[in-house]
Parts: C-alpha cells; structure tokens; sequence
C-alpha cells in the first residue's frame, strides 16, 4: 500500500501499516484466528501491540499454531519449557492463562457450536461501526467490551479485562474503529455491504 495514504495515526512503522492494512477491524470468523488475537491481545496487556507482533511467528510456533485442543493439553513440563522460549513474552501467568484460555474456549464452542457464534452475538451479528475523527475519540473500553470481559471472566478466562476485551474487539472487527479519514473505513463498508 502507498504511504501517502491516510490511515489511522497508530500505524507509524511497517508492521504496524502491515497489519493496519490487512487484518485489524476486518471481521473474523474462523475461531482458530479468533483464538489466536484472545491469546495474543492477553499477551499484549502491559505491551505495545507492535512488540506481540513482532513474535507472532513466535507464538504461532511456540503455541501449536493457537490450536485451541492442543494448548489445554500442555502440562507443567510444557509451561516451563514456554518459560525458556525467547520467541514468546516470558510472564508466567500470561502462559498459563492461554491454557487455561484454551480449555475455557473449547468449553464455549461445545455449548455454542462455536466461539464464533457466541463472540458475535455480543453485538448482534454485525459490526459496531463508529465514526471518529481522531485516534484522541477512541475509547479505551465500552459497555460492549464490559459485558464481554464480565462474561469471559465468569466462564474462567483470565487476561480478558475490559480493555483487553476491547481491543480483541477492534482487531477482529466486532467493532469498527477505523477514523473517518482512514483509506480502510470505505474499504469495510463496501465488504459489509457486499456480505449484507
């Protein structure tokens, strides 16, 4: 994508314009992937989000490619050895988490038919779009992200506080958060329409 065009004022270096352009606010469905931004946006609190990008290969490797059944079967031994991997950010309780992620996941998909099915439901099938004029008008967290957090937490998930809960939002276009300038807001308008 050419540089001159207006994106939202986050996207400042190349992976963050990579992943600006491609994937964030587009909406997702496949549950592996949304598996994936739970575990990466969890991994992410404290961070910038360019640092959890920067080892996505790195998580992808280290996490059987955020296969949900695979990652509620790791053990002690496979906690410590993740505690080695200079792949991944190292915090232990953020390890833990995305196994105890892992089962807590699988548990919504049995009772849902999938995660897809119940994340969505959240905001009634379709995206939230919103129209801010800078990233200053972006809220750290709504009444969405709250109930989202509150319901995660009383299913077992850990790292799915409110902010969390509205970022994972954002990244898998449950909410849309594009600026009003950015070049990507027609974009996903044209592919909502398209899929309506």
């Amino acid at each position: 994508m050419p540089a001159e065009l207006v994106r939202c004022e986050w996207a400042r270096n190349p992976l963050l314009i990579e992943y600006h352009d491609r994937e964030w606010g587009t909406p997702v469905h496949d549950d592996l992937l949304l598996f994936e931004f739970l575990i990466l946006e969890g991994a992410q609190a404290g961070l910038s989000w360019d640092t959890i990008l920067a080892r996505r290969e790195g998580y992808r490797a280290a996490f059987s490619n955020f296969d949900p059944e695979a990652v509620a079967r790791y053990n002690a031994r496979k906690i410590e050895s993740l505690m080695k991997d200079v792949r991944i950010i190292r915090n232990r309780l953020k390890i833990e988490s995305a196994v105890r992620n892992a089962t807590a996941f699988l548990k919504l998909q049995n009772e849902f038919g999938s995660f897809d099915e119940y994340i969505w439901d959240f905001v009634g099938g379709k995206p939230l779009v919103n129209r801010w004029k800078s990233l200053a008008d972006v809220p750290a967290h709504t009444h969405y992200s709250d109930t989202l957090s509150k319901d995660l937490g009383k299913r077992g998930f850990k790292f799915v506080g409110t902010t969390i809960c509205y970022a994972f939002m954002q990244a898998v276009g449950l909410v849309d958060d594009h600026i009003v300038s950015c070049f990507r807001k027609p974009q996903l308008s044209a592919a909502r329409s398209t899929s309506a």
